[in-house]
């Protein structure tokens, strides 16, 4: 029971030490902060962290399609369409 007492103990120590480090973290690195700490409960982000850089060159038509997107928020798809399209 006394060693459970202390592994409590030490578990909160390091979890308010953790606590204290976060909120002294500069505002310009908690975006970088946030995404170490969810990567260490979220497999999911980590492995998006890990990824490699897509290194695929740019076809003229995504080219196009990422600048169409880019300078007309609205979708000119209607939703019965995406719906459709994925079987949905």
């Amino acid at each position: 029971m006394l060693a459970t007492y202390h592994q409590r103990k030490s578990e909160m120590t390091s979890r308010d030490e953790l606590h204290r480090l976060v909120d002294h973290v500069p505002e310009a690195d908690v975006a970088a902060a946030r995404k170490i700490l969810r990567s260490l409960v979220d497999p999911v982000t980590l492995s998006l962290l890990n990824a490699p850089p897509d290194d695929e060159p740019e076809t003229e038509q995504e080219r196009e399609a990422v600048e169409k997107a880019l300078g007309d928020p609205r979708s000119d798809t209607p939703m019965d369409e995406l719906l459709r399209d994925y079987d949905l």
